[in-house]
């Protein structure tokens, strides 16, 4: 038995110490995997069960202002980033189709591991993201997809950052980096409140836009498999890897944001309809919006009443119906869905009209 934990702690040593790149050896959270190991341990906890337990008998806090800052921040440093991966390669003389690992101290190898280390940092500042959830009392947004996804990013990167800080599989980095900068633009915009909703009519594409970027990332690593390339093997079958899981886990998220609940969401408000049908008004109508947000904190319509349902407090007066609008917590960033009465008569002076919801 001694033997074989004096036979790991060799390996272990002689992987640390002899394969890594000594460029970094001495840069932050490099020179060992367990505080990041345990930081994202204890992430997970965290998040599904320490901060939850914690939150149990708190109000939720009322963070606009604070998210705003937030989302504005993370644009900046993605797109930072984004550039920074342009000046080190991927805007000259990087090979889209097979790009080895500069490990010399050139100044553009040198620039590419330092902005490779800043967005393993990045990962780290999204943990924010959950933290706000939680806060706000929205741990419904809290899920496994959401979890995963940022909970396993900071130590797939810290072994990049240890053993290829640079190559063919900062691509996937590269267009992670710009990926968030839009999304949390986007963020930013929805958590400046409902009169800003007009300029980010795109929200519905940002999932369809985030699993087109797991496909060029796998597309990009696979491509090794059938060329000659002096990358490392393993980190091309790893980064791949994560591409093909998130796009399924996305896609799974995609199908029930998109296609079950505009089902739901269309029978739920016709129960409604029909409920005003006998009492003449509509009492606390409520559609639900049960989105399990797959990554970011965003403000709804109806963050101001610290709750989950889109109520309709309003009767119908005047021939129309009071609504709020809803709209999804997460990559999805909802779904839209006209539902309209066609018998009139509805409420106390008349015909209804029921919005959008989006």
């Amino acid at each position: 038995m001694a033997q074989i934990l004096t036979n790991i702690y060799d390996w272990y040593r002689d992987l640390m110490d002899n394969q890594s790149d000594p460029r970094v050896a001495d840069w932050p959270m490099m020179s060992s995997p367990f505080p990041t190991l345990g930081l994202c341990i204890f992430y997970a906890y965290f998040s599904k069960s320490l901060a939850p337990k914690l939150m149990e008998k708190r109000k939720p806090m009322d963070l606009r202002n604070t998210l705003v800052i937030y989302n504005l921040f993370q644009t900046i440093f993605s797109t930072w980033i984004f550039y920074e991966y342009l000046q080190s390669g991927w805007g000259g003389h990087y090979s889209f189709r097979c790009q080895p690992v500069d490990y010399s101290d050139n100044p553009l190898a040198l620039r590419m591991a330092r902005t490779c280390w800043w967005y393993y940092v990045s990962k780290f500042t999204e943990f924010f993201d959950t933290l706000f959830f939680i806060l706000r009392k929205k741990t419904q947004h809290v899920s496994t997809l959401h979890v995963i996804h940022h909970g396993c990013m900071p130590f797939s990167v810290w072994m990049g950052m240890k053993f290829a800080p640079g190559g063919h599989s900062t691509f996937f980095a590269m267009l992670n980096a710009f990926v968030h900068i839009v999304m949390y633009f986007y963020y930013m915009v929805a958590a400046l409140g409902p009169k800003y909703q007009k300029f980010i009519w795109w929200k519905k594409y940002l999932t369809a836009f985030q699993m087109a970027q797991f496909v060029a990332i796998f597309t990009h690593q696979f491509q090794l498999l059938f060329t000659e390339c002096d990358y490392p093997k393993g980190f091309m079958v790893w980064i791949g890897l994560h591409g093909v899981m998130f796009l399924f886990l996305f896609s799974d998220f995609y199908k029930q944001a998109y296609n079950k609940r505009i089902g739901r969401a269309k029978r739920e408000a016709e129960a409604l309809l029909a409920k005003s049908h006998a009492n003449g008004k509509l009492h606390n109508g409520d559609v639900a919006n049960n989105n399990q947000g797959a990554c970011m904190p965003v403000l709804n319509d109806d963050d101001d009443l610290h709750q989950r349902k889109v109520t309709g407090n309003g009767m119908y007066l005047n021939g129309g119906a009071k609504t709020a609008n809803s709209y999804s917590n997460g990559n999805s960033n909802g779904f839209v869905e006209s539902i309209q009465q066609s018998n009139g008569g509805i409420g106390e002076n008349g015909g209804a009209r029921v919005r959008k919801i989006q």
